[in-house]
């Protein structure tokens, strides 16, 4: 770009023409050799920290107990050992190992396993751990280069390239809870590509790879980073996630500036309510499909990934502000969220 812009300034000052030819497009070679570089980059800065999971666990069938296996994959996100995976690569699990790229073999002892969010961390005792950089799922943006990188069918540190298709999506869970915030990439996933990571071109986790569509080409999922990093914490300090839940299915919305302004709020977009669960805490409090939550016990609710944090375990039981946005209006609510269970919503 810098030549074709000399070549135009010089030939305005020369009262010249430049054939087109020469300022013209990269050469497709040249285009390419960069999209293989980014994605050697990428692949080599995090390869490193990926690792597989063989899962051997006990079924009980008409012939007794039986062992079946299986293999996933994970990776290192501290340097002492901790492992991000899917929490079902790993579920009833009654042994794991870990395969590093270097060869090496260890047992894995669970830590934490959250059903809901389909995560899970696990723990190696080991030297020389290399753990990858979290990067920041607020920052992705739809079309950037997505890089995945797993073990498919066993085949270890299988690396696969495309983009991020689409963001905002939201998955079910095994534990039938709604996942907000999916990342929905191009990048080839197969069975045992589960637990791995999603990278951007500097090597930075954007997601955890989760899931795909059978039998559809082209349409794989990955939990956003920023939502693997609030359950991981949780998992490492407490084993689970205990959370709080009000009732409501909703997703992410912008909200109109002159809104915004007028009401001098903290945030620009909020949590549109698109159902409420009969018989909650939402229902109870007098919340309506079409309002749009703001904000929760004084914390900013900015998106899906905020309210998840604001109803904490702190929150269970406790009587709670709520502002909402009913159309123009700012309105103050009572609302006491309760404990969730396995197949509420938030």
């Amino acid at each position: 770009m810098a030549r074709i812009l000399r070549l135009v300034s010089n030939s305005a000052f020369a009262g010249e023409s430049v054939p087109l030819s020469q300022a013209g497009p990269p050469e497709d070679g040249e285009l390419l050799d960069a999209y293989s570089n980014a994605v050697t980059r990428a692949a080599e800065t995090v390869s490193r920290s990926v690792v597989n999971i063989d899962v051997r666990k006990s079924t009980r069938g008409r012939q007794g107990n039986q062992q079946t296996h299986g293999n996933g994959s994970g990776f290192l996100f501290t340097p002492d050992g901790y492992i991000l995976t899917n929490s079902h690569v790993v579920h009833g699990a009654g042994a794991l190992e870990v395969t590093l790229q270097d060869g090496r073999r260890m047992a894995a002892t669970p830590v934490g396993d959250d059903p809901d969010s389909d995560l899970a961390v696990i723990r190696i005792d080991g030297a020389n751990l290399y753990p990858v950089k979290l990067g920041d799922s607020q920052k992705v943006r739809v079309g950037q280069l997505a890089i995945a990188i797993g073990s498919p069918y066993g085949f270890q540190y299988t690396v696969t390239a495309g983009v991020v298709s689409a963001l905002g999506r939201s998955l079910r869970s095994g534990s039938g809870r709604l996942i907000d915030n999916i990342v929905q990439t191009d990048a080839a996933l197969n069975p045992g590509n589960s637990g791995g990571p999603l990278v951007n071109s500097r090597g930075e986790v954007i997601g955890v790879n989760s899931a795909v569509i059978l039998p559809a080409q082209g349409i794989c999922f990955a939990i956003a980073v920023n939502t693997a990093k609030f359950v991981a914490g949780q998992l490492i300090n407490g084993g689970r996630v205990r959370r709080s839940f009000i009732g409501v299915g909703g997703q992410t919305v912008p909200l109109p500036r002159f809104v915004v302004r007028f009401h001098n709020l903290a945030v620009e977009s909020g949590v549109l309510v698109v159902s409420v669960e009969a018989d909650s805490p939402a229902s109870r409090a007098g919340l309506r499909e079409g309002d749009v939550i703001v904000e929760l016990a004084g914390q900013a609710v900015s998106d899906i990934d905020a309210l998840h944090r604001a109803l904490s375990d702190k929150q269970v039981g406790v009587h709670s502000s709520l502002t909402v946005l009913r159309r123009n209006d700012k309105l103050s609510l009572e609302i006491v969220p309760a404990e969730s269970t396995a197949k509420a919503s938030q």
